[in-house]
């Protein structure tokens, strides 16, 4: 497995990371109608613009396979509200179901820690549904709950937790040589 910058040729295999994983992850806690509604072809355009056009301090890293499926990504940047305390945002982390529980998540998530450092955001928050099962991903790996809202998904009103951490460096990713930037590997 390497991580690496996502390519605007990714989109689509970003695509269908993230609406396989809502379907796995968000079965029984979205409506099951949203969930059938979530279509490769809407994402993949979302993800290609998001990835097309990043602002300097905004990343996207993919986890890919040896045999170049991209199984996983994560995308982060400055914190979005603009009002809280914590600089950085993990905006969005997901995995395939099978590749779950192998690191890869760690990885991607020190690789978003890495960016931000960069851009002297060590500071960082996610927002993730309070039902969703794997939050003690983010405990483990040191977040603290710290905020917590309702939002709407669908049909659904649902609450929202951040997990934050004062000072990410602490899930940066220590093996450098383990994260190819896209400029080295193109």
């Amino acid at each position: 497995m390497i991580v690496r910058e996502a390519r605007a040729t990714d989109a689509v295999a970003i695509a269908q990371v993230q609406v396989d994983s809502w379907r796995t992850s968000y079965a029984g806690i979205l409506p099951a109608d949203y969930l059938a509604s979530l279509s490769y072809e809407r994402q993949g355009e979302f993800w290609g613009r998001i990835v097309s056009t990043l602002r300097s301090t905004d990343t996207v890293y993919v986890a890919e396979a040896r045999e170049g499926r991209i199984v996983g990504f994560a995308h982060g940047g400055p914190e979005r509200s603009g009002a809280g305390i914590y600089k950085g945002e993990l905006y969005a982390i997901y995995l395939l179901e099978s590749y779950q529980r192998q690191g890869l998540g760690r990885q991607l998530m020190g690789s978003i820690a890495n960016q931000l450092r960069q851009h002297g955001l060590s500071s960082m928050l996610v927002w993730v549904l309070a039902a969703n099962p794997y939050r003690a991903f983010y405990k483990a790996l040191g977040g603290q709950q710290v905020y917590e809202k309702e939002i709407t998904i669908g049909a659904a009103r649902l609450m929202e937790v951040a997990y934050a951490w004062h000072d990410a460096s602490g899930i940066a990713v220590s093996t450098p040589e383990r994260v190819a930037r896209c400029s080295e590997i193109s």
